[in-house]
């Protein structure tokens, strides 16, 4: 069964948060993710408006992405955005 990353990110440096983004690409083909949505146009229909940036992943299953998370090459990734930007990351099974 899939499973998918959802992170909600305030980036505070764009610039910054460039590399992050590239470093952490690349650390999700190499698990076998792949972006179904990544900071693209957004619209919220309920609740408080949403003004971060919203990326969803899918993995092959849940263990997976448990496994990038916790990679060296994630890891990596995660100390490049360390004062680039601020999230929220959230694995879920899915059906």
């Amino acid at each position: 069964m899939a499973g998918y990353l959802i992170a909600r990110v305030e980036v505070t440096n764009p610039d910054a948060y460039e590399n992050y983004k590239k470093l952490a690409a690349a650390a999700i083909a190499k698990y076998e993710g792949r972006y179904l949505a990544r900071g693209g146009l957004m619209e919220t229909l309920e609740g408080d408006e949403e003004s971060r940036r919203v990326v969803i992943v899918v993995f092959p299953t849940l263990e997976q992405a448990k496994t990038f998370y916790n990679s060296p090459e994630y890891q990596e990734a995660k100390a490049a955005r360390a004062g680039a930007a601020n999230g929220q990351f959230v694995i879920v099974d899915g059906i």
